[in-house]
């Protein structure tokens, strides 16, 4: 049987992506351990970069790739001048990345997308809220879920890049039951498992004392939906306990109401141990768990961990399917 092939699009060229991806390939000597990869991205940016980071790796033209069983590295090159970097032709790049890996990814039987990150500032500027939304977009996908996937624990937003004022009218039985019904079907088809599901409330204790309880119009409804689907789900539990240990053992997933009631204290946790995973996509979509790191482009001091935790991940799972 043909292995099936990972895409990368390396995103924001003045990310750290680049270097990252050099200490994985490095790290885990990429021959007979992973799938055929296909990068998408300026091949002298990649020369460069893997040749400051002394990485070695023998890339092949797409052009070569049939169907190939063997674990090797093809490059589609997105052509970039690296002598001066404006932010039009750095836009223009990105753009060109998503379209070139998002067809390859429309045409083929992949494992899946890994993206680097980009800035959601200039890039998006204002359009999206982030990369999920603007993928979810690109692909007339409805109902995308973001999850920060660790095999000990995972988080999910109801919400994500949204301001904390506009959270709680957001927040609806319908989007709490959806999301979460994604989610276990997610870790059913890939991980083989009936996910055990904590919900947070969105205030403090789960209480409220003025206005409308969105614990018990939106939340507590949609928990009760949930169990009448058999799905394994409880809450809402207050945000500030459910994630002591004592507590959050009990769980596969906690999912939260906003991005940082969540995030902050998966992060405090597992630090970089874990990947941003779009749930919800016409394939499976990965990023490592952090942003672009700019004032970090060159240092030589980012950590590949997320990234090979996405390896790992593809190779495990996502393989499998």
């Amino acid at each position: 049987m043909k292995n099936k092939f990972a895409v990368i699009i390396c995103g924001d060229p003045r990310s750290t992506f680049n270097e990252i991806l050099a200490k994985t390939l490095k790290v885990t000597t990429y021959k007979s351990k992973f799938f055929p990869l296909v990068i998408v991205c300026s091949k002298n940016l990649l020369k460069d970069e893997f040749k400051k980071f002394k990485t070695k790796i023998n890339f092949h033209n797409f052009s070569e790739f049939k169907n190939s069983n063997k674990n090797k590295i093809y490059v589609i090159d997105i052509p970039l001048s690296l002598k001066k970097l404006n932010l039009s032709e750095i836009n223009s790049y990105i753009q060109k990345s998503f379209e070139v890996g998002l067809s390859l990814l429309k045409n083929n039987d992949a494992l899946g997308l890994i993206n680097g990150p980009i800035s959601k500032t200039s890039f998006l500027n204002g359009k999206f809220r982030g990369i999920t939304e603007f993928l979810a977009h690109k692909t007339s996908s409805s109902n995308e879920v973001m999850l920060i996937f660790n095999k000990q624990l995972s988080v999910s937003p109801i919400t994500t890049h949204i301001p904390i004022n506009k959270v709680a009218q957001k927040i609806k039985k319908q989007n709490i039951v959806n999301n979460i019904k994604s989610i276990n079907s997610f870790y059913k088809k890939y991980l083989k498992i009936k996910p055990k599901i904590a919900v947070t409330g969105l205030n403090p204790h789960c209480e409220t004392f003025s206005g409308k309880n969105i614990e018990k119009t939106e939340i507590s409804p949609a928990i009760k939906t949930l169990k009448k689907k058999k799905i394994n789900v409880s809450g809402p539990f207050s945000a500030d306990t459910i994630f002591l240990e004592s507590n959050r053992e009990n769980y596969d997933v906690i999912v939260g109401m906003y991005h940082d009631q969540v995030l902050g204290p998966m992060k405090t946790i597992f630090g970089f141990n874990a990947i941003n995973i779009t749930i919800g996509l016409p394939f499976v979509r990965i990023s490592p768990d952090h942003g672009p790191n700019f004032e970090m482009f060159g240092l030589n001091k980012s950590k590949p961990n997320s990234l090979i935790y996405a390896f790992n991940f593809l190779k495990k799972y996502a393989n499998k399917t």
